[in-house]
């Protein structure tokens, strides 16, 4: 059996840190019940001195947790501050005091201006007045990345002899390399005389973009608990993202000999509930999480991963709540994603017909970032209106503009394999094509409805143009016609009504 990791999440004190992402109380609420349905080990819920609200925060979420989750209250190494933490967790099930100090030359010489020995005497001083409210205290060895070795190893066996149950070793300033930090931890696990009856936790930061690597490396040697916060929401870069470690773990638990308890289906919805709550939105290329994380476009990679998923997604969509992988379709998108689409839209297409949309599907592609599944549906209507056409759209030219008079040209197919071209002018581009239509046409019709509409979002959406004609007798045609040019919509619109007029007299007359 691989050893349990706990999952420390820290969203609601060192995320709330990011700027302008504040929440007041109640919206820590709703995060809390979000991270208890993940089954989060630990959540420290603020820092209750720094204000009445992150008192009330704490106080709140220590009596919702219940027995469900080990609640945390933040402290420095002050006795004021300790009193404080322990009032706000005075109610709670499992309540866990988090108290430390400065332990590298940059935070003992140029913030605390303290000594080697009188930092190991308060931190000593600080564990010890927590341990008389609590059993569980936390002592965390601030930017312990950037300390002695043999130095963080005496604070860390001082704190253990004082009480402390878990040791935090944070990498506070991203400054670590992987394979460095993991030698921190190892040389820890091998120098600190108690220290395996002690939980060793890591929290680092991701000031240079390693701050899952880190937090696993500290795992493969020895850390028992990662710290980390949704949507890796922090300080600066912010923290190890939880999503990320977990589901690394998952990945590699048998290398790591580790595993969380975390269900990691509710992922997907507790990331847009705290992007929601903060305003803070993931990029979209976010491991996990982000919009694309289960995308493809590249036509090599969706013609792999419609044969088998696993081809080139190593974690399954569902695992973390984002329901399955998304074939985007774009001008890199092959025959392979197109028919798929095509299929899930109820389109089941042989070779010719599929090469045909195909075509379509490219030229469209080529106008657009992406093509959407009423763009698919637009096409597809397109291809059934040109089968049973009498008369095709072969080019349509429009000038016009102030002070010239609207002038069109236009180019149409026959049923006898004809091209014919006519040349009118009107009093708009649209009214000027259609008597150019018209002339070679010579159906007798009236227009009586013309309208636009975009069939997707976006300004490079398809417009889809719908008009109807009324014959002579009183019937009335409908056409509709889609592209992204609404002069060639307009056109293929007004010759899908005149076609149906046609054939449907002919159909008459048979």
């Amino acid at each position: 059996m691989t050893r349990k990791i706990a999952i420390f999440d820290t969203t609601l004190r060192d995320g709330e840190q990011s700027p302008g992402a504040s929440m007041n109380t109640e919206e820590k609420l709703v995060v809390a019940r979000q991270l208890l349905r993940l089954n989060v080990d630990v959540i420290e819920a603020g820092f209750p001195i720094s204000s009445p609200g992150d008192f009330e925060s704490v106080r709140r979420i220590a009596e919702l947790a219940g027995d469900d989750a080990t609640v945390v209250g933040l402290t420095r190494a002050v006795e004021k501050d300790i009193d404080r933490a322990a009032e706000a967790l005075k109610y709670a099930k499992r309540p866990r005091i988090h108290t430390g100090i400065g332990v590298s030359p940059s935070h003992m010489h140029d913030k605390l201006r303290i000594t080697e020995d009188q930092c190991i005497e308060r931190a000593v001083a600080a564990v010890s007045y927590a341990k008389k409210y609590v059993e569980d205290v936390q002592f965390y060895a601030e930017d312990a990345g950037r300390a002695d070795y043999a130095f963080l190893a005496k604070v860390i066996q001082a704190v253990i002899e004082a009480g402390a149950t878990v040791v935090n070793i944070p990498d506070t300033t991203g400054y670590s390399l992987p394979d460095e930090f993991g030698q921190r931890i190892k040389y820890l696990m091998e120098n600190v005389r108690g220290i395996e009856n002690a939980t060793v936790s890591v929290h680092c930061h991701n000031d240079l973009g390693m701050a899952t690597a880190l937090s696993l490396a500290g795992v493969r040697n020895g850390a028992t608990q990662v710290e980390c916060t949704i949507n890796g929401l922090g300080e600066r870069a912010g923290n190890t993202a939880m999503e990320e470690v977990v589901m690394g773990i998952r990945m590699h638990g048998d290398e790591l000999d580790a595993h969380t308890d975390i269900n990691t289906r509710e992922f997907i919805k507790a990331s847009r509930l705290v992007s929601s709550i903060t305003g803070i939105n993931v990029q979209v290329n976010k491991a996990i999480v982000g919009a694309n994380a289960f995308a493809h476009s590249s036509g090599i990679h969706q013609d792999g991963v419609l044969k088998k998923r696993d081809t080139y997604e190593i974690i399954d969509p569902a695992e973390v709540g984002a329901g399955q992988s998304q074939i985007v379709l774009t001008a890199r998108s092959g025959h392979a994603a197109l028919k798929h689409r095509l299929e899930e839209l109820g389109y089941e297409l042989d070779k010719e017909h599929l090469d045909r949309m195909y075509d379509a599907f490219l030229d469209l592609a080529d106008k657009k970032k992406e093509v959407y599944d009423e763009d698919l549906e637009s096409l597809m209507h397109e291809s059934r209106r040109n089968e049973t056409a009498v008369y095709t759209l072969e080019s349509v030219q429009i000038s016009c503009g102030f002070p010239l008079t609207p002038t069109a040209t236009v180019t149409l197919r026959n049923a006898a394999d004809q091209v014919v071209t006519a040349c009118d002018f009107g009093t708009g581009p649209i009214d000027a094509m259609y008597k150019a239509v018209n002339k070679i046409v010579q159906v007798e019709n009236d227009l009586s409805e013309f309208s636009v509409q975009s069939v997707t979002r976006g300004i490079d959406a398809l417009g889809e143009v719908t008009v109807r004609v009324t014959a002579p007798d009183g019937e009335v045609y409908t056409g509709r016609g889609a592209d992204g040019d609404i002069v060639v919509s307009s056109a293929k619109a007004y010759l899908n009504a005149l076609n149906r007029l046609i054939n449907d007299k002919a159909e008459h007359r048979k």
